[in-house]
């Protein structure tokens, strides 16, 4: 896939973020989240701000070592409502800042040590999922920048690639199956081919057949995959085994 450039990351962190503060603001944070069930709204915003804080505490310290999610200072949404979108857009900025000043300093990160950048993906698209929760939450639909969704689908699939424990997600599909993704947007170059081989998930991209095969625009997709929509949509077509889908989705939690 072509590379997204750092800048887009971190525009994607702020508009996000912008859009879940307006939606917090002034809105009732008891409300439960339909696609976080064991969240409210409350939750939520506290959840994105305090991953906001807790990747700038990596970055910030070019920390080599976990940092417990807790730990990090301000975590915690403020009680009064009149603070509760300039704590979020404060949680973005101070991210956004940290991984700007560490380049590409090498940092704790899921996978080891990688240059700080990792976070500005990773946080681009978590942020965005979440603004989808809150969006959905509020009754709107969300809208996903083709490139930007097709990027985190590139990411989320590749986290899943290389497993080898057969009781997590290497049974997601039976062996030797095969689940092709492809984003149908123009000018978006995005399929992917995940496949089974005994206990481990590989992924690659390009066009090839499937078992089962999940074809849309990339945003729709992307909320398919982190299920946060049904794979039943108008938009998303599912052609093969639907049944491998819905293992799929059963094993693979966002």
């Amino acid at each position: 896939m072509p590379p997204i450039a750092v800048e887009r990351w971190y525009a994607e962190i702020e508009a996000s973020t912008g859009t879940l503060a307006g939606l917090v603001h002034g809105a009732d944070l008891t409300r439960q989240v339909p696609t976080c069930p064991d969240w409210t709204l409350r939750q939520l915003a506290t959840h994105v701000g305090r991953a906001h804080r807790w990747a700038a505490e990596i970055v910030s310290t070019r920390s080599a070592e976990f940092i417990p999610f807790r730990q990090v200072p301000d975590g915690r949404i403020p009680d009064d409502p009149a603070l509760h979108a300039p704590w979020l857009r404060a949680g973005a900025a101070r991210l956004i800042g940290a991984v700007r000043e560490a380049g590409s300093d090498p940092v704790w990160t899921f996978t080891g040590l990688r240059p700080a950048t990792f976070w500005a993906r990773r946080m681009a698209h978590e942020t965005a999922v979440h603004r989808a929760d809150a969006e959905i939450t509020a009754g709107r639909r969300p809208e996903l920048d083709p490139d930007l969704a097709a990027d985190a689908i590139d990411e989320w699939l590749g986290f899943l690639s290389g497993v080898t424990d057969p009781g997590q997600q290497a049974d997601a599909l039976p062996d030797g199956a095969v689940l092709h993704v492809h984003a149908t947007d123009e000018g978006v170059d995005g399929e992917w081919l995940v496949r089974r081989e005994g206990s481990a998930l590989t992924v690659e991209h390009g066009h090839g057949k499937g078992d089962v095969a999940l074809r849309g625009p990339a945003g729709r997709l992307l909320l398919v995959l982190v299920r946060r929509v049904p794979p039943d949509g108008p938009e998303v077509t599912v052609l093969g085994d639907p049944a491998l889908l819905t293992g799929w989705l059963a094993a693979t939690p966002f």
